[in-house]
């Protein structure tokens, strides 16, 4: 989170309740676009579906069981924290808001100007958000996040899919692999003609123990980032902050399920 400082020389970036209106006059695609959210609910709904229906995705839930098979016997212990199968979800439109005004004004080094990436708008924001779809998968153990990635890139790269990887280690305690698959998919424009969209499906790959973390702090994370940072010291000496206590434990966690494969591999080395 950076500091939003006043600068004469620069406009004020707006806030968040100033949001819409500021995004609507970047331009009139953007406007029109803004001005019904049955948009997102058409376009995200075709992408949800599109990529729920993919070989790929329909492959990856196929194969868990083999994928967790096979860890067990070459570790002993179980891949998957659950054999529920796990749903794609879509990105709701408050979120696809708050993530463009966190990447156009509250992070945005460069304003007024914007972001390298250029604006984020509800006109090119299916195609630039990393996340419009997302899932999670849950492995039991530290070591089972790279196993699993690894048989995702395989699937993708079998399929002629363009895959990446992001091992996510943050200073709020945050750790999971993020895996990202591309598709493209066909979507209504705002003239109701079509066009293809390039869109990434994220899948977070993480430990239980991090899961159970990610979920009791996930509420109090989507209200604090939006806000800019202007707190005179940093959470982590402020040992009264409201950050402090969860985002500690998760590095406690993290290294816990570090001592935890230490423990296993020293009992199957007796």
């Amino acid at each position: 989170m950076v500091d939003i400082e006043k600068d004469p020389a620069k406009p004020d970036r707006p806030t968040f309740a100033e949001y819409p209106e500021w995004l609507a006059s970047k331009d009139a695609e953007a406007g029109a676009a803004l001005a019904t959210r049955s948009r997102h609910e058409t376009v995200g709904a075709k992408i949800q579906t599109d990529v729920s229906a993919s070989g790929a995705w329909k492959e990856i839930l196929e194969r868990l069981r083999e994928f967790n098979d096979e860890y067990t016997i070459a570790t002993g212990y179980q891949l998957l924290a659950s054999r529920d199968t796990p749903k794609i979800y879509l990105k709701p439109y408050d979120s696809l808001l708050d993530k463009s005004y966190r990447k156009n004004v509250v992070n945005n080094k460069q304003w007024p100007e914007p972001p390298e990436s250029g604006w984020i708008t509800p006109a090119n924001w299916y195609q630039l958000t990393n996340d419009i779809v997302r899932t999670t998968l849950v492995v039991k153990y530290l070591d089972g996040v790279d196993f699993l990635a690894k048989k995702l890139e395989a699937i993708a790269e079998e399929r002629g899919h363009e895959f990446s990887v992001d091992f996510e280690a943050r200073d709020e305690g945050y750790y999971a692999a993020h895996c990202y698959l591309c598709f493209e998919v066909e979507v209504p424009k705002l003239d109701w003609d079509t066009e293809v969209v390039r869109v990434r499906l994220e899948i977070q790959v993480t430990t239980q123990l991090q899961d159970v973390i990610r979920k009791l702090t996930h509420d109090y994370y989507e209200r604090r980032r939006s806000l800019p940072d202007s707190r005179d010291k940093k959470w982590q000496w402020d040992y009264e902050s409201p950050e402090f206590l969860p985002n500690y434990l998760g590095h406690i966690l993290h290294y816990v399920e570090g001592m935890i494969m230490e423990v296993r591999k020293r009992g199957a080395a007796t």
